[in-house]
């Protein structure tokens, strides 16, 4: 279980504003306004906007050879996607399957909703490289989502749009447009076209698994229910030694036959209530590495990596963060250790002198549930 901004969500506070009218204003006035604010409509609720793709679906892919080239050259690819539930809604999970000309190719997108904006963020990557794309983020509206980003192609800077449509309880459709003009034209470049598998059986597939490559089963260890013992340094980096400790529970499940995996977790912290978080682990087949991202259901969104890989039963993943816990550049490591069949050890620690020096200051003790 991965834990690096979790502290964010363990402080309780607090913010209160106090609107006074002035003298000058009229009682009138200040009535009108009271009525303005009362009025204001209030932002839509949109948590369970993906639950119409809970399941399992045919997908009918057309891709564009060259985007933004003039290109009217298409290649079509059919496959399978499965979209399930996460935090039982307000983030899911897709996975696609599909072969055509060039092959076969695996995906998957992680959606994440932002409680505090209304928006959701989408968060894409490929079994081949094993690292999520930059999220495209936006929101529904009279059953059509529309999510955007800026990205590059081919060193110009482009905007990315990504629309569903036209869902029905058994049909949908999906359309990934660029722009280089500012979003004054949109060339569409992806169209995928789902409809809804019944019965499970026509879901079942001849999967085309690339070869196993060293690395990419080191996770399997994790899959399945556990039981957890947190503990974590109550301050950090400013020579604590006061602990806080709680329980909770984690599923792990397998993507991409274990090049990737999804946890779940539930605690309650003694600070900060009810949390719920996930950690996505993407295997990049080429650097032999481990991405770890990791979410929490009150942000909605995907931090920065943590990247690493397995040497002699230890794990051991970095990344660095701009701004740490006193407004410093700190660094992060992520280490797996002590695992069996039915238990594993992970500890969190952060360095702000180069790494000559590491603060433990997050531990969780991993017991497996047995059924």
């Amino acid at each position: 279980m991965n834990i690096k901004h979790i502290g964010a969500y363990l402080v309780v506070g607090s913010l209160v504003a106090v609107l006074q009218p002035l003298q000058a204003l009229g009682q009138q006035n200040a009535d009108a306004s009271s009525a303005g604010l009362q009025h204001a409509p209030a932002k839509r609720d949109g948590q369970h906007d993906f639950d119409f793709e809970i399941g399992t679906w045919k997908t009918h892919l057309r891709r564009r050879v060259h985007p933004l080239t003039g290109s009217t050259t298409w290649v079509e690819l059919d496959g399978t996607t499965v979209v399930r539930k996460v935090w039982n809604g307000p983030a899911n999970l897709l996975e696609l399957e599909a072969d055509g000309p060039q092959g076969h190719f695996e995906g998957l997108n992680l959606r994440l909703y932002n409680p505090q904006s209304h928006q959701w963020s989408l968060n894409f990557a490929n079994s081949n490289d094993g690292t999520l794309s930059q999220p495209t983020v936006g929101e529904f509206k009279t059953g059509r989502g529309e999510f955007y980003d800026q990205e590059t192609l081919n060193g110009r800077s482009i905007l990315v749009r990504f629309v569903i449509s036209d869902i029905t309880a058994s049909s949908c459709r999906f359309e990934q447009a660029f722009s280089d003009d500012g979003g004054k034209t949109w060339e569409v470049n992806w169209i995928a076209t789902d409809t809804r598998l019944t019965n499970e059986s026509e879901a079942s597939r001849t999967s085309l698994q690339p070869a196993a490559t060293e690395g990419q089963h080191d996770f399997d260890f994790e899959v399945g229910s556990w039981k957890i013992h947190l503990k974590r340094l109550d301050h950090r980096l400013v020579g604590s030694t006061t602990w806080v400790e709680f329980d909770g529970t984690s599923f792990t499940r397998k993507v991409w036959d274990g090049r990737a995996d999804l946890e779940e977790f539930e605690t309650d912290s003694p600070a900060g209530g009810h949390i719920e978080g996930l950690t996505l682990r993407l295997y990049d087949p080429q650097t032999h590495q481990w991405s770890l991202y990791w979410a929490t259901s009150k942000s909605g969104a995907m931090g920065p990596p943590t990247i690493g890989e397995f040497k002699n039963g230890r794990g051991e993943f970095f990344d660095t963060e701009p701004s740490g816990p006193n407004g410093r550049a700190i660094l992060v490591r992520f280490v797996w250790s002590d695992i069996t069949p039915n238990s594993a050890h992970f500890e969190q620690s952060f360095s702000d002198d180069g790494g000559k020096t590491w603060e433990v200051n997050w531990i969780t003790d991993q017991t497996r549930v047995k059924r």
